[in-house]
């Protein structure tokens, strides 16, 4: 295999070695909250006027989205109503589940252990069981479980990381919650990091005051879904794979939410699903590749959730802000925009610009980290990659000389062999990154309960929501670790509360699809072009413009 870096970013390779023993002794100093302010306003992408528009449909009417989201929300459904036989229920069920990852997955067998048989719950999802951005996470998972720790510490984390834009009692489930959830976890066989005297291994996060994030090597998501779904499979909870959810279902009477139309991928058939509650676990919008970013998720990340909750009512919120995690891998182009994770940096990793220096604690929040990067490579002090593409050094070599020959192996396996098929040795030489579009800060606000709201503040019977597709946890940026959290505790949370819905009610919902006629009338209204059709489902990278997408810093 030839070089991948080439001479030219070998001699660039030589000023990162030179520097190395100076950075060795010293840190980057911390910024100030106004300057995390002042940086992040002028150079996130948050703050791009040409990344973002108002919405013109819809009980959210007004409020500002990313373009690609609003793309998605005002378009035309994939189905007509008239054309859609609701007559034929090909699965009645107590609870349905869309989305298979860790949310779905929590979600389903939470509502199982408070007393919903198996049988009575349907777990849907776009592609296989697991097949989400819940196995690509690899850095860990923050719960406050040590004496030095508390629930309360790590909540003013999570709201200083959110730019105390967060909703306050999301917040306090999550971080109540947390220990439980590790706790659970660990009761399933989770493979934790551990001392050799059986102590759990806590780890450093941007935002954070203390350590307490709990991993498995850099592989914690992968171990997640290993675990969740052995027990979803031990306890016999059914799932439909190849069957995304193109509509959700609602009462006539009481506009509550009662089921969804699926369409099964391998044979273009939709099914018809009723339910007394639904549980929307979708995921975020990754694969929309907002602002022209390449992103860590999954191929199936397409915003669906938010489409359909929206198209029933649902509020939306902190739909303008999106996540770009700092360090997505720059180049060789076949991995770009995969995920570098956080633990990198926690483990001494440094971030290096063209010149050698350092120009960012490398624990700073994500959005100030990812800003400072953008900030290098606009005003010239990135690497250029051969393709066009610019990132800047992430200095790996460096965590070997810190904490000892060995280290990357054992604690970045996952990364480690992601560079070795690249004909990159990352215990050797350092790596190129620039922000990756990592996660959706925002969605469908919920309640404590995981209740999706409407507008005006009352929830939307039958209908519950988790995970990343939900809104008002994480504000306008998330700390490392609280993702893998979020979707434990509110995957838990609605499936409880949506257990405790359907055991208090005998009778099934009646359904219908009229919420659908309202909004196409608005669709009508405005002009939307009936070629522009949501949800996506599923990307589409034939043809130039993808082909040739670069990504502007400016």
């Amino acid at each position: 295999m030839s070089d991948p870096y080439g001479s030219k970013l070998r001699e660039l390779i030589k000023i990162v070695e030179e520097t190395r023993p100076d950075r060795l002794r010293r840190k980057y100093r911390r910024l100030s909250l106004d300057e995390r302010n002042e940086l992040v306003s002028k150079w996130h992408p948050d703050y791009r006027p040409d990344t973002k528009r108002t919405l013109n449909v819809g009980p959210c009417k007004g409020q500002v989205v990313y373009n690609e989201i609003a793309d998605l929300l005002e378009a035309w459904p994939l189905i007509e109503p008239d054309n859609v036989d609701l007559s034929k229920v090909d699965y009645d069920v107590d609870i349905l589940v869309i989305g298979g990852g860790g949310a779905g997955v929590a979600a389903a067998l939470w509502a199982c252990y408070s007393g919903v048989e198996p049988d009575r719950i349907l777990l849907a999802t776009k592609l296989r069981l697991g097949d989400a951005n819940t196995v690509k996470a690899r850095t860990g998972i923050q719960a406050a479980d040590r004496p030095e720790d508390s629930p309360l510490l790590h909540y003013l984390d999570t709201l200083g990381g959110g730019h105390f834009t967060n909703k306050p009692e999301l917040v306090k489930a999550l971080v109540s919650d947390a220990p439980l959830i590790i706790k659970w976890l660990e009761d399933l066989g989770f493979m934790f990091d551990k001392s050799p005297s059986g102590d759990m291994i806590e780890y450093a996060g941007g935002g954070a005051c203390r350590r307490r994030l709990h991993c498995a090597r850099d592989c914690t998501g992968l171990e997640l879904m290993r675990v969740i779904k052995d027990e979803v499979i031990n306890v016999g909870i059914p799932v439909l794979e190849y069957s995304p959810a193109i509509e959700l279902l609602t009462d006539p009477e009481t506009g509550a939410v009662s089921g969804a139309v699926l369409l099964n991928l391998e044979t273009e058939e939709y099914l018809i699903v009723r339910a007394k509650a639904t549980i929307l676990a979708t995921g975020g919008c990754g694969r929309l590749h907002a602002a022209g970013f390449p992103t860590t998720n999954h191929y199936g990340a397409t915003a669906d959730g938010i489409v359909l909750g929206y198209r029933v009512g649902a509020k939306l919120r902190d739909m303008d802000t999106l996540q770009f995690h700092p360090t997505g891998a720059a180049w060789p182009e076949a991995i770009r925009g995969e995920l570098v994770p956080e633990k990198t940096r926690s483990l001494g990793g440094q971030l290096v610009n063209v010149k050698g220096e350092l120009f960012i604690y490398e624990l700073e929040p994500r959005d100030v980290v990812a800003s400072a990067i953008i900030r290098e490579c606009a005003e010239g002090r990135g690497i250029e990659t051969p393709v066009g593409a610019y990132g800047v050094w992430l200095d790996t070599p460096l965590i070997e000389e810190l904490r000892g020959s060995g280290t990357i192996k054992r604690e970045l396996p996952a990364l480690y062999k992601m560079f070795m098929r690249q004909g990159i040795d990352i215990t050797v030489d350092p790596i190129l990154v620039f922000p990756t579009l990592h996660y959706q800060n925002g969605g469908l606000e919920i309640d404590p309960y995981g209740r999706a709201l409407r507008p005006n503040g009352e929830f939307i019977p039958g209908l519950f929501v988790a995970g990343e597709v939900a809104g008002g946890v994480h504000g306008r940026n998330r700390l490392v670790g609280n993702s893998l959290a979020d979707i434990l505790v509110f995957g838990r949370r609605t499936g409880i509360n949506a257990a405790k819905v359907v055991m208090s009610s005998n009778s099934m919902q009646k359904i219908s699809l009229d919420h659908l006629r309202t909004y196409m009338e608005e669709l009508k209204t405005i002009g939307v072009p009936k070629s522009r059709k949501a949800p996506m489902l599923l990307p589409d990278y034939r043809g130039e413009r993808v082909l040739l997408r670069r990504v502007r810093v400016l």
